[in-house]
Formats: C-alpha cells, structure tokens, sequence
C-alpha cells in the first residue's frame, strides 16, 4: 500500500490534482477561523456551549445541520452557515427537475442544460444565503429568544449591521460554493461532498477528546460511566458499521445480459455474457440528509405554535419529541422519511425505461425478457426490491446514534461520529474519491489501490 501511494505522487497529473485538492480544504478550514464583525464572541461562545450542552431542541438542530453542511455554527464565523444554502437549492432543483417540464427538459440536454441548471442553482443558493444568514444574525441578536442576553456588541446592533453580517455570510458560503467547483474541474473528487467530510473529520477528534478528558484526570475504570467496556463497545460499534458501509456501498445486483451476434466481414461480433450492475444503495447518503432536513421544521413550527398557546401540552409535548432528535415518534417518522426519499431520489436517479432502450439499441438483452417495456419492468422491479434493502440499511445506520448515546450515556454527536450518518459520509465519499485515485492509476497501467498485488 506504500509503494502505491509513492506511485500516486510519481505521476505528475494526479500529484497536481491531489495538492490542489489538499490546499483548497486547508483554506476552508481556514476560514473557520475569521470571526463575523461585531459579535462578542466570548458572549455567543458561552450561550452555544449551553445551548449544546444542554440538550435543547434548538442546540440538537444546530448540531444536526452543522453536521450534514460542512458549517459550524456554533462558531460566529464568515463560513458559519458552510455550504447549507447550496445544499437547499440543490434539493429544490432536483425535486423540481421531476415536477417541472422546462427544467426537465434541460436535464435532458446534456452538458449545456446542466451548466444552465447550475447557473440557475447559483443565484437560488444567493437569494436563500440571503435569507437564513439575515435571520441567524437576527436570531443572534435576540440572544436565541433570552431576553436581555443578545450577543451583537452594544452600540452597533441595528437593522445595518445585520445586512451586514448578512452578506459577509453570504459571500462566505460563495466562496466555499467556488471552492467545490474548483475541485471538481481541477482536483479531484466531488468537490461538495468533501467539504462535508472535511467538516466532519475536524470535529472527530475534539468530539472524542471532550468524551476522553474525564479519563486523562480520574483515569479508567470498567463499570463506571466512562469505563473500558464502553471504549470497547464504541470501538467495536465503529469497526462494524466501515464494514457495513464499505459493504453497502460496493454491494451490486448483477444482472446478466446478452449481446446479440452479428457479422462483420467475416467476423463474427458479439454474443458475449456480461452483467448490469445496480447498486443496491442507489440513492447514497441523500435520504438521510433530506430526511434529517424535514425532520427540523416541525420543532420550529410546533415551538411557535406552543409559544402562542403555552397552555397546550400536546403542542409542548410534539415540539420536546422532535427537538430532542430521540423518542419513538421521531425515530418512526425519521426511519418512514428515509424509505420515502430512498425511493423518490432512485426513481429520480434511475430511468429503467432509458436503460432498456439503451440495451435495445446496444443490441443486447436480458435473457428470459424481451427488449423493450419487458425488460424495463423487469429492471423497476428489481431496482424496487434492492432498493428496500438499502433504505433499511440507511435507516439503522440513521438511528443507531440515538440508541446508542441513551444506551450508553455518551454524547449524541460523538454517536453520530464513531457509530452513525457522519461515519456514513465519511466512509462514502472516501470510497468515492479512492474510486477516482483508481481510474487515473489505471489508466497508466498501474494497479489501483484496492487491487491486490496478486490479482
């Protein structure tokens, strides 16, 4: 495995590609670090550390969309709200690619209509960057709702300085927008996604030092509330779920086809035995995010709701179950999101009628079904089955940060972390961006890096 990561930097193209990479995610983690103007930031740091630490639904928020957004806002700073804005309009486009005739249409002309869509998906991330970034300042100066604690410097809180916060954010989550485009012309891997697994990775180690520090004072002992069991436990669980997402993710349904034989000259072409691989999580880690999404306007809506009308319990008792992230009525409508948008994102993603005309015209076919709309049903119903299969996989992966962090007293994101969906991004886009290191090593005729020596 050394001597091929030697190789990688021995070819001058991919070292390029790789360095570049490396320096655009040093400078997004860099700006991490330049703070918003006029924010006391010993005031915002010490109300967040309360918010979070307190498990309030509006801290379980916070932490959740910091996850899935390569943001942190529990950070006053200019990439504060990460690439969530892109994200969102991401979503919005690709829904109403679906819905929407014109932008059907332009999904369907190739290159020229995708750069068309992304223009159009650029000037949506401004305008919704706009809006979210106007009422986190807003927010921020309200204190979170505590009267009296607001936590913009005294003398400049005004309708001004908001817009200007407003647009220092706005220009922040652009500029992290341009650096995901940069790696995707000229680096490598999907510039977006590893952002997020940027984000993700540099929480890693604090999550699990602010676990472990208690250990570095008092020590470990088994059977008490930081004990060796547990640091076992929590290493066996992180363990587990690589293997299963590295499982899931290269798992494929190999469905065999046949091309049909034709003559050339006097050679005979064709009529060879391969197979049509389809992934069995076709739709990624997408459900997980869009599920996760929903699942935080009903705490706001039934927060409003119940400041309203304070003598409803009912509205206090919905709004606490889906602030908390935890209980069964979040778990269940968290686990029925992700089997609905594993499905919608799919039938987005694969058109089984395109690929039969595609095996048509190719000359092949499914042996047992005849080319056409027989064997586009046969390809849905396939994709259907699969498809189950990978949304319960999802769904467990989803959840099993909630049961573990009630089980064994640890904090929800670290669960998120070592044992759940961060684990799955991170897992995911690794294997993505090994995948594309592959393609340019084979290319030179040299082995990839998940080829044995042997092989």
């Amino acid at each position: 495995m050394l001597a091929k990561l030697i190789m990688m930097f021995r070819i001058p193209e991919l070292r390029n590609k790789i360095l570049l990479t490396v320096s655009l995610l040093a400078i997004y983690r860099l700006g991490f670090w330049v703070p918003l103007p006029f924010i006391d930031q010993e005031l915002f740091k010490a109300q967040m550390d309360k918010l979070q630490s307190g498990g309030s639904g509006f801290g379980q928020v916070i932490q959740m969309v910091s996850l899935f957004s390569a943001s942190n806002l529990g950070n006053s700073t200019i990439f504060g709200l990460g690439i969530m804005p892109y994200i969102s309009a991401s979503i919005i486009f690709q829904l109403m690619g679906s819905v929407y005739p014109p932008l059907e249409q332009l999904q369907k002309e190739g290159e020229a209509g995708r750069k068309k869509i992304n223009e159009y998906t650029r000037y949506a991330t401004v305008v919704i960057c706009l809006l979210q970034s106007f009422f986190w300042i807003r927010a921020i100066s309200g204190g979170f709702g505590n009267e009296g604690a607001g936590m913009i410097i005294k003398g400049y809180d005004g309708f001004v300085v908001h817009m200007v916060g407003a647009l220092v954010m706005t220009a922040g989550t652009v500029f992290l927008m341009w650096l995901g485009e940069q790696i995707d012309e000229y680096g490598i891997g999907n510039g977006i996604s590893l952002l997020i697994m940027a984000g993700i990775l540099a929480r890693m180690p604090t999550s699990m030092y602010e676990y472990l520090q208690p250990a570095f004072e008092k020590g470990v002992r088994a059977g008490t509330e930081l004990g060796v069991d547990k640091l076992l436990l929590l290493a066996a669980m992180f363990i587990g779920v690589v293997i299963a997402v590295v499982a899931i993710t290269q798992g494929q349904r190999r469905i065999p086809i046949q091309s049909a034989k034709h003559v050339r000259g006097r050679k005979v072409m064709g009529g060879q035995r391969q197979f049509l691989p389809l992934k069995v999580n076709q739709a990624g880690v997408m459900p997980i995010i869009f599920a996760s999404s929903l699942l935080m306007f009903p705490y706001f809506i039934f927060s409003q709701i119940s400041a309203i009308w304070p003598g409803s319990m009912t509205l206090k008792t919905l709004a606490s179950a889906f602030g908390s992230g935890r209980g069964f009525m979040y778990n269940s409508c968290y686990v029925a999101l992700i089997y609905f948008f594993c499905y919608f994102w799919t039938a987005i993603t694969f058109n089984p009628k395109d690929m039969a005309n595609n095996l048509k015209d190719y000359g092949s076919f499914i042996p047992g079904y005849r080319p056409g709309t027989r064997t586009a049903t046969y390809l849905e119903q396939v994709m259907v089955r699969i498809t189950y299969v990978g949304a319960g996989f999802l769904a467990i992966i989803a959840i099993t940060p909630m049961i573990v962090a009630r089980w064994m007293n640890i904090p929800f994101m670290l669960a998120s972390f070592y044992g759940g969906t961060g684990l799955l991004i991170v897992v995911s886009v690794a294997l993505d961006l090994v995948q594309k290191i592959d393609s340019h090593l084979v290319m030179r005729n040299y082995r990839g890096l998940l080829e044995s020596d042997d092989s």
